[in-house]
This record gives C-alpha cells, structure tokens and sequence, in this order.
C-alpha cells in the first residue's frame, strides 16, 4: 500500500558518491557538496514544498542512508546525482551498486522512487529493476517538480510528465518506445533562462565538514559553483547522456551574485567551478570580471576551459575577477592523435594558452587521456616532450575510457567484455584493446607526474620503460588482455 502522499511527509533527496568508496579521492580530501541536488532542492523548496536532503559524500556509508530513510519516512525519494561533479559522470561500478541500493532501501519503505544521473540514464533497466518508479533524463528541476506534484494527487503513473524514463509497459499519447525497451514520457524541453533557477539550498548540507575537511589537508576551503551547462564541443569521447551539445549559460550577474551571497554566507576561501567549460565567450568572461568588482566580490577560483579559448583579452579578464588556475583539456601532445579525437584544437594552441595563463599569474592544469586509438609510443613520446617544454603546473593523466552514447564507445563496443566501467576513479583500467595493457599506462602515468612534480626529466625511467615496450604491446595483443 502506498503511503499518504498529502504533504505531510518531507521530500528526501539524495546522491550517491561516497567519498569514502573512492580510495583515491579520500586520499585527495577535495570534497564539495552535490551542487545539482541542492539546486533541484531550492527549486522544490520554492513551490512549498518541505525538502530534506541526505548528503553521501562525507556520509559513513550506505547504512547512514538506511538510518535517515527510518528518521524522515518520506513518502517521495529523489536520488539526484551531482551532474556538475566529474566523479559522478564517470559512473563508477562502486557507486553504481550504492546508488542501486539507496533505489532499493528507499522503496522497500514504501516510498516513490525517481532517479536522475549519467549512469541511471546509460543503464536504465538497472535503475527501473532495481525498483525506482521513474527515471529523469535532461534538466532534473522543473521534471522532478512536476513528478512531486502529481504523486502528490495520487497519480500512479506520470505518463503526462515529459522527460520521463518508465518501466510501465502500458502505452498511451504520451509514451514512445525506447530502444531497450524502456518506455519514455514525451521529450521535456531544455532550460533557458538558468537566471530563473534560485541559488542552491546551501543551509541543508553540513559546512563545517566539509570546511574541516579541506582545512585539514590543505589549509583552505573549496566551494562550487556552475554557470553554465553543457559543451558544445564534439570531442568523440566525451559523453553527454543529460545535456547533450547544447551550451546554456546564466548572465555573469546572476554568477557574480551567487559569489557574492556564497562568501557573506558560507565564506569559503577559494570557488571551484564545475562546469564542462567556463565562459566560453570573451563578452561574457568580461562581463562577470566587471560584476565581480562591482559587487566585491572576488575569490580566488578554479575553472575548466579549452586551449583555443585562452586569448590574451580573456586571459586578463580572468585574471582580473580572480582565477588562479585553469584546466585545459590539452589531452595529448600529438596533433594526429587530437584530430582522431575530434578535438579540434592544434598543439600551438596548447603552448600560447599556457603561456598566456603564466604571464598572467594563473596556474595552468591539463588533462592529459593517454591509451586513444591508434596511439602509439611516439604519440606517448610527444605528449611527454610538450609537457616538458611547456611545464603546466599539475596534470591529470587517465586513459581513454569509452562511455555509451559516445562516437568511441561505438568504436571500440566490440572489443569491450565483462568490465565496461571502472571500479573507481583510480581503477585506469584499459577497457578495449588498445595498443598497451593497463599497467603500462599507469606507469606511464607516474612518469608524468613524477616529472611535473620534480621539474626534472627522468631520461633512465623512460628508457627503462622503452626497453620493455615491446612485451607490453604484445600482451595487449594476446586475448582477453584488457
């Protein structure tokens, strides 16, 4: 029996990454709270109604889901994932089965269950099996809204709700088949006008966690913040399951807003902005640098961009608001390789932006993807000569990592086995056939880090490495090598 959806019961809101099931990220300690969960909390909120959140990232454990699920005994369970969050879009197998089981807890209580999330919308079946009520694809705020509002009157199945995933196998005007056999609710239209959305429920997550957490492992406190959603740009490995290539923006006063109520409220000490890329326009980075000022408000900040982005006139203006590093996704230092990836970026792009970023006091950050295809060991080579020319001050190293929806994962679908996603965000596990096997990317990995850390090329490692080069690629080539 369903429970009394009158009102009286909380909304429960939740997400699914626990930092303590990421080795790697515990050793980082770089949490930040899961800002599209609490953006889609404001927006509840806003029409009345009485929002709770269960927050997993510096949670215990699932069990500390259980406990909250007996203490609210919520009627209407949304588990939103944190979309802006890197760790979250790479739909680790970890957080996969927590987040698998947080759908199970919540509807074993009696409660309706929608889920929204790169990987619930890659993998749906499993989402629906497991037990959740309705899957929401694209922008989580006005759809979850609408699901709240009809449970509310008791409406058993949301067919009128647009931009639904159903396991209802009933037909009807507003359901259209789906290729896995899952049912979709007609398609609900993009959000424009971001400005419209309120400023995320900051009040319903634990600070001084989260501040006695980044304090402890590096003297100050991290923030994040989103402007934008979306890339549009076409890189073939980049997946895009909620947002598509659509970029929409919020106006650089409503950004400079947001930073100027974060610090009187919550007053970190640096912002992190999680967007896939920041700005994107030279009018628009120009325009929030002159808002900051205006309002006083400038922090320190991260931000993601791309190397053909990076013109002087932007540069100063980022400088000038307050950026102090930026991360590029310069991803290989062989032009063949970047144009296999449709990058569409050339490596002296990479070496004006960096040193752009450098005479104006900013950091600079690459991403670096070693493993694509068709990358050999002089592609490897270059790579590591372009970072030791231009001495970006940190790098990310992964290896390409084929995600469904993406032009590579249907490369490389063939090839895949058992294993289509990694365990965790250190797991680097090569999932196809690529040139090498997995351990000699990750030596590769340490070579570069090792460098950028020492500033010193380490020439005998490398040679060591190239004496055994060999053996690598043959394992790869032996089968089931990945």
């Amino acid at each position: 029996m369903q429970p009394s959806l009158s009102g009286a019961s909380p909304v429960l809101l939740a997400h699914s990454y626990y930092l303590r099931y990421d080795p790697k990220q515990v050793q980082k300690m770089r949490p930040y709270p899961p800002l599209a969960t609490m953006l889609t909390a404001s927006v509840l909120r806003q029409h009345g109604w009485d929002v709770q959140l269960f927050d997993a990232m510096l949670a215990d454990g699932v069990e500390a889901f259980h406990r909250m699920l007996a203490d609210v005994r919520p009627a209407i369970v949304g588990i939103v994932e944190d979309n802006f969050n890197f760790l979250t879009k790479m739909c680790t197998t970890r957080m996969r089965e927590a987040a698998l089981e947080m759908v199970r807890a919540a509807k074993q209580t009696g409660a309706r269950v929608a889920v929204n999330g790169a990987d619930a919308a890659d993998r749906p079946r499993l989402y629906l099996d497991a037990g959740a009520d309705a899957l929401i694809v694209g922008d989580v705020e006005p759809t979850l809204l609408d699901l709240v509002q009809y449970w509310s009157g008791r409406s058993d199945v949301p067919e009128a709700v647009p931009g639904l995933m159903l396991s209802a196998p009933a037909g009807g005007p507003h359901l259209h088949p789906h290729p896995n056999g899952v049912r979709r609710t007609a398609p609900r239209p993009a959000l424009e006008d971001l400005d419209a959305l309120p400023f995320p429920a900051w009040d319903l997550v634990d600070h001084h966690r989260y501040r006695d957490a980044w304090r402890g492992s590096h003297q100050r406190w991290s923030w994040n913040v989103v402007a934008s959603r979306g890339c549009p740009y076409r890189c073939n490995w980049c997946a895009k399951p909620l947002f598509g290539s659509r970029y929409v923006q919020r106006s650089p006063g409503n950004v400079a807003e947001e930073l100027r109520r974060l610090r009187d409220t919550v007053a970190p000490d640096h912002v992190w902005f999680a967007d896939d890329i920041f700005g994107l326009t030279p009018w628009w980075i120009e325009a929030f640098a002159r808002e900051v000022v205006a309002r006083g408000a400038r922090l320190p900040f991260t931000m993601q961009s791309r190397v053909n982005l990076m013109r002087p006139n932007v540069v100063a203006a980022l400088a000038a608001a307050g950026a102090e590093e930026v991360w590029l996704g310069v991803e290989s230092g062989s032009q063949r390789v970047l144009d296999a990836m449709d990058k569409g970026t050339r490596l002296e792009q990479v070496r004006m932006a960096t040193r752009e970023l450098r005479a104006h006091g900013i950091r600079s950050g690459w991403f670096v993807q070693l493993g694509y295809l068709g990358e050999e060991w002089g592609d490897i080579l270059l790579t590591r000569d372009l970072i030791r020319a231009e001495r970006p001050d940190e790098i990310g190293v992964s290896v390409s990592y084929p995600l469904p929806g993406t032009k590579f994962f249907r490369k490389v679908q063939a090839q895949l086995g058992v294993k289509t996603n990694w365990v965790h965000s250190d797991d680097l596990s090569m999932l196809f056939s690529g040139t090498y096997v997995t351990e000699f990317y990750k030596r590769v990995r340490d070579l570069l880090h090792d460098e950028v850390r020492s500033g010193q090329p380490l020439d005998a490692e490398w040679h060591e490495l190239e004496r055994h080069e060999a053996e690598y690629r043959a394992l790869a080539a032996a089968p089931l090598a990945h």
